[in-house]
């Protein structure tokens, strides 16, 4: 897991071969104005989720994780509170993983909590079980970039 600013993303190119062109949408889009959706940057490879709204309670919140995709999760506009659990640690999911949903959720809580503020990012593997929006009420506008754990590049 990283919790870093956009200015220092340049740190990151080397541990993946598709990090620099998702930090590069990052910088050249303008993502305060861009629409909310799903954006293909290199395909199924390489893609932006854009969202905007509120988060959930702490009481609501589900730890995840991937196999397929790395998350990068910039923060454009609020502060996002984000909880994070090594997933050696966790207990069995309670919804175990599917493929086309490329998660799976579980019934533990989060041993670590941290702040995320805009232009600021995370960067989630797949042996981090995250939760993000965990901000109740508070609106929050962010960027969810998908990069493929494998990339056919």
């Amino acid at each position: 897991m990283v919790l870093d600013k956009l200015d220092n993303a340049q740190r990151y190119y080397s541990l993946h071969p598709l990090f620099e062109q998702a930090f590069r949408y990052l910088r050249e889009t303008d993502l305060k104005t861009a629409a909310t959706g799903v954006h293909e940057i290199v395909g199924k490879q390489l893609f932006a989720i854009i969202s905007d709204g509120p988060g959930v309670t702490e009481q609501a919140y589900k730890l995840e994780v991937h196999r397929k995709y790395i998350d990068i999760q910039y923060i454009i506009s609020g502060t996002d509170r984000m909880g994070w659990k090594d997933m050696a640690q966790c207990a069995a999911p309670n919804d175990p993983y599917q493929d086309e949903r490329d998660a799976a959720f579980f019934p533990d809580r989060a041993t670590s909590w941290f702040e995320v503020p805009a232009g600021s990012f995370t960067i989630f593997y797949p042996d981090d079980a995250h939760a993000a929006m965990v901000t109740g009420e508070q609106v929050v506008r962010k960027v969810v970039l998908k990069i493929a754990v494998t990339p056919q590049v």
